[in-house]
């Protein structure tokens, strides 16, 4: 299938069936494509042409046949993750001509071929969802924090993550960020991130993170080369920059590894939101690319906690709720805010592109 004909369509991200898988990889070719992913938009495209047919063993079986929503799932990502890990490992070297960027037109019989060979190790990537951790989405925490001291939150963050996963964005008191202008950060910082900003910087005030914990249902841990390949086979291989961060994050994780609790997002925000609050601090509840992947009830329970929080907040120890998730209308990413007693209606503050290689602020 060539790479421009996949058109983007806005389905029922809960919608489920034959008609749903094959939305569900056509929309990721459309996605990777204009994301300057064509490795990724490739590979997914051969899988959506392997839809018909009987080629791909019990992988391509059980995919055809997938009874949960696979948009919601990710499931076209769940599948690109296993085989890039394969090529990874270097351990289907049919691969190699489709992750060298060369575009071979038999992408679809090389995938087949893998599948069937590996099934053992392909399927149980079909088990979960994928694992994106990115350093580079941290932006967003630390512009959300500057923004809510400019509006009379105190400096102090203590930061609890949902979905943390190898916990990369809970060291962000370790990196260095340029926010359009505006650095925050340890000037000897192993990580530096500075998206392309676009329209006025953030504000430029102070900021401390004097805490940071997260959860996560599957934490990675990354000191394990085994779960750092599973993690590193999630970034599109395209984006070179990624992997930079990823080393990076790895090294740090080494040194001083981040708190990650393995709990559901719901249990976790119930909990930490338990606690008294500390004087003078900002608690901030955040996450990244993680909303779609927790189930609605569950998102209605976090969103319950919190709002109850939220009304027995103080201007000494407020809450905020800062958000970096996928507009499904959009197809573009948005970092909103609520915070109490400020502003307990959300408030968009950039749009921005998916690994945080760019920024639009509205804030």
């Amino acid at each position: 299938m060539p790479l421009d004909a996949a058109r983007y369509q806005i389905v029922d991200p809960l919608a489920t069936g034959p008609a749903a898988v094959r939305t569900a990889f056509l929309n990721q070719v459309a996605y990777c494509r204009d994301n300057a992913a064509p490795i990724t938009a490739l590979v997914c495209a051969a899988l959506a042409e392997l839809l018909d047919g009987a080629r791909g063993g019990p992988v391509m079986a059980r995919i055809r046949d997938w009874q949960g929503p696979p948009l919601a799932d990710a499931l076209p990502l769940r599948i690109a993750g296993g085989l890039h890990a394969l090529h990874l490992a270097r351990a289907e070297p049919g691969l190699a001509p489709i992750y060298d960027g060369e575009q071979p037109a038999d992408a679809a019989e090389r995938v087949a071929a893998a599948l069937e060979r590996h099934e053992a190790f392909l399927l149980p990537w079909l088990d979960g969802p994928p694992q994106t951790n990115e350093a580079g989405r941290s932006w967003a925490f630390a512009a959300a924090m500057l923004w809510l001291v400019e509006r009379g939150c105190p400096p102090d963050f203590a930061l609890f993550e949902l979905g943390s996963s190898a916990g990369i964005n809970l060291m962000m008191d370790r990196y260095r960020f340029d926010l359009g202008g505006v650095v925050v950060g340890p000037a000897g910082a192993g990580m530096r991130i500075a998206p392309q900003w676009r329209g006025p910087p953030p504000p430029a005030c102070g900021l401390r993170i004097v805490s940071a914990e997260g959860c996560d249902v599957a934490p990675v841990d990354l000191a394990d080369p085994a779960q750092a390949l599973r993690l590193r086979a999630y970034v599109w291989p395209e984006q070179t920059e990624r992997f930079a961060r990823m080393d990076a994050a790895v090294a740090q994780a080494r040194e001083t590894p981040p708190a990650i609790s393995r709990e559901r997002a719901g249990d976790f925000v119930s909990r930490v939101l338990a606690r008294p609050p500390q004087p003078g601090v900002t608690r901030v509840i955040a996450h990244s690319v993680v909303w779609q992947y927790i189930p609605r009830d569950e998102r209605d329970a976090i969103t319950a906690s919190i709002e109850v929080a939220g009304a027995g907040a103080s201007a000494g120890a407020p809450l905020a709720w800062v958000m970096l998730e996928a507009n499904r209308d959009t197809h573009r990413h948005e970092l909103t805010v609520r915070w109490w007693p400020g502003g307990p209606a959300p408030i968009r503050l950039a749009t921005a592109h998916p690994h945080g290689a760019w920024v639009e602020w509205d804030g």
